[in-house]
């Protein structure tokens, strides 16, 4: 159980959301609902599930770098306008808590989870530059890491 507490996805999509609910209910007695927000959270959670499949169908592996890494380069699709689509929805999806929930908590989590996963990208690029290299770095210098044409 502890173990699966610690995986990413249960994180961002189950505790967060949870955890928003709890503290909102705890300080406040009431929660602040913006549903016009709503989509934020399933464009969130559909880039991360999407974003998986396509990399697991073309690239091989499993769900996590770290477990199972991928058997080849992906870099099509929405891997060639980013090179972390999946750690983005995360983002988008967080993103979305906050705004729909109005919760300056789940704004905080966020803003750290994100610093959390561009560490994790960070490291996650070392692994497949050194699984993948030459052709791994040159896709680094053509996608950026986060958001298209900015970060």
């Amino acid at each position: 159980m502890r173990r699966w507490l610690r995986k990413s996805p249960v994180q961002t999509f189950l505790l967060l959301p949870l955890a928003t609910l709890a503290w909102e209910f705890a300080v406040f007695g009431t929660l602040r609902f913006e549903p016009v927000f709503l989509p934020l959270m399933l464009w969130g959670y559909l880039q991360y599930r999407l974003c998986g499949r396509y990399r697991i169908a073309l690239g091989g592996g499993g769900p996590g770098l770290s477990g199972a890494p991928p058997e080849r380069l992906v870099d099509t699709g929405i891997y060639a306008w980013t090179r972390n689509p999946m750690y983005l929805g995360h983002i988008i999806y967080m993103i979305g808590v906050a705004l729909t929930c109005q919760s300056l908590f789940a704004a905080v989590i966020a803003v750290a989870r994100t610093v959390w996963f561009h560490f994790r990208a960070l490291r996650d690029e070392r692994g497949l530059a050194a699984r993948f290299g030459e052709p791994y770095i040159a896709y680094t210098r053509r996608v950026k890491r986060w958001i298209p044409g900015v970060l």
